[in-house]
């Protein structure tokens, strides 16, 4: 198992797309949190293997309907928490 550290930038607020990372996750079997943050991007801890990760980052790039994705940042984590499912956290 892996941990990926992601933040997506774009008009990614108001469209989905914390419920697209989520339904996207629980297909791919990946766990951790997304969030809103109060400078416009959307945040994620994602936890499973490395390929199921990458297909979620890679959806990410298409995103919900609405959504304009102008950039996503990824770093790799070592993991400090075990998530159970990909829970959604409050804006910060």
């Amino acid at each position: 198992m892996q941990q990926f550290h992601i933040f997506i930038s774009g008009d990614v607020q108001g469209v989905g797309f914390r419920y697209f990372i989520r339904s996207t996750a629980k297909k791919h079997q990946v766990t951790g949190w997304v969030r809103n943050l109060a400078g416009g991007k959307v945040e994620a801890v994602l936890q499973g293997d490395r390929e199921n990760i990458e297909k979620i980052i890679h959806a990410s790039w298409e995103g919900p309907f609405l959504a304009k994705i102008k950039d996503i940042e990824v770093s790799e984590e070592d993991i400090t928490d075990i998530y159970e499912k990909l829970e959604t956290r409050p804006t910060i």
